[in-house]
């Protein structure tokens, strides 16, 4: 099985306007993404995991017991979260939908808190990994982070959100301004009708 990498939703340059620049596609998703791609395909290979699916892959070779991870979970793990990510941005004008508003009203407070929260998890998340938005089992939502490629479908939660915060998402469009990259994020790059699809 091979696991090719996807074509951006976008042209590479259709966020540009909104924050995030021709050149960080071409490198996140051309290179990096590229990377876990090659990577976890050529790991399957021959292995006990070839056949099985992306999600499989990652459910199945994480550790709990271990800080540190396999090789084809880090880069199974990385493949999906960046299948998710460039599907959660947009170039359009991306309006709510009601009912997520309502759900993120009822968990947080308000939209606002919400997305304060949603940042405070990315910024404060030491080193690489990332921040989510996710809906655990019982169906409550929460706020969550993660270091590295660990993502929810390692603990059984389904993803909403969620937005890379390794250096190379932001560093030539921001710099070492973390806060400031997701900031626009959330405000800007996001596409709820996405995120509600998702509940």
């Amino acid at each position: 099985m091979s696991f090719d990498l996807p074509d951006l939703p976008y042209a590479h340059d259709a966020l540009a306007s909104k924050g995030m620049s021709k050149e960080t596609l071409e490198y996140h998703h051309d290179k990096h993404h590229a990377a876990y791609a090659t990577k976890t395909t050529d790991m399957v290979k021959g292995s006990e995991w070839e056949g099985k699916s992306i999600e499989e892959i990652v459910k199945g070779t994480y550790d709990a017991s271990s800080v540190t991870q396999s090789g084809l979970f880090d880069n199974a793990s990385q493949y999906w979260n960046h299948v998710q990510f460039w599907e959660w941005m947009t170039p359009d004008d991306s309006k709510m939908p009601g009912e997520l508003e309502s759900a993120l009203t009822e968990s947080f407070g308000s939209v606002d808190t919400f997305k304060d929260e949603f940042k405070s998890a990315g910024g404060g998340q030491f080193g690489s990994g990332w921040c989510w938005l996710v809906k655990d089992a019982d169906g409550s939502l929460k706020v969550t982070s993660t270091a590295n490629g660990i993502n929810p479908l390692c603990f059984g939660q389904t993803a909403l959100l969620g937005c890379d915060v390794w250096e190379h998402s932001y560093y030539i469009d921001h710099r070492n301004a973390r806060p400031a990259y997701l900031d626009n994020f959330v405000n800007n790059l996001v596409n709820w009708e996405n995120v509600a699809s998702r509940m």
